[in-house]
């Protein structure tokens, strides 16, 4: 992970995950909050779940960012469906219109580290620069390099 861009999705996602976190452990508390889990069950399912996920986004492993987007579009983007179809049915109120930004940014999040890992699976073999790649890289030059300074053995 050599982008800024990245990083801050990372930074991101774990952020989220840890609000989605407070958010559960608050409704099993019975507070008050502006946000609701969607399901309790397969919220704290979802959140032990994402863990290993996260790992793997970390390394830039594909399988990890597919398996987080398939997690979270399933249970965020059905939610989101509802909340739509509900809000055109029935009306726009604050509680519905707080999960349904929530609900939003647990599809849109997923959706852009899928994309950011697809799109840029190699970057973490290097930093860019083929000339230095090719310098470290190129054992042939070494060994020449290695030839050379065992023939040049000058005698003062």
């Amino acid at each position: 992970m050599t982008s800024l861009f990245s990083y801050l999705l990372t930074f991101l996602a774990i952020i989220f995950w840890g609000f989605r976190a407070i958010v559960t452990i608050l409704y099993q508390l019975d507070r008050e909050f502006f946000t609701t889990p969607l399901n309790t069950t397969y919220e704290i399912a979802l959140l032990f779940l994402t863990l290993p996920c996260l790992i793997l986004v970390v390394k830039r492993n594909i399988v990890g960012a597919a398996a987080y987007l398939a997690l979270y579009g399933i249970y965020f983007g059905t939610a989101l469906y509802e909340y739509l179809t509900a809000s055109v049915a029935s009306g726009f109120d604050i509680a519905t219109g707080a999960n349904l930004i929530f609900t939003v940014v647990g599809v849109i999040i997923p959706l852009l580290t899928f994309l950011d890992i697809l799109v840029n699976k190699n970057r973490n073999l290097g930093n860019g620069n083929k000339k230095a790649d090719w310098f470290y890289k190129n054992e042939d030059y070494d060994r020449q390099f290695d030839e050379r300074a065992d023939r040049n053995q000058y005698r003062l």
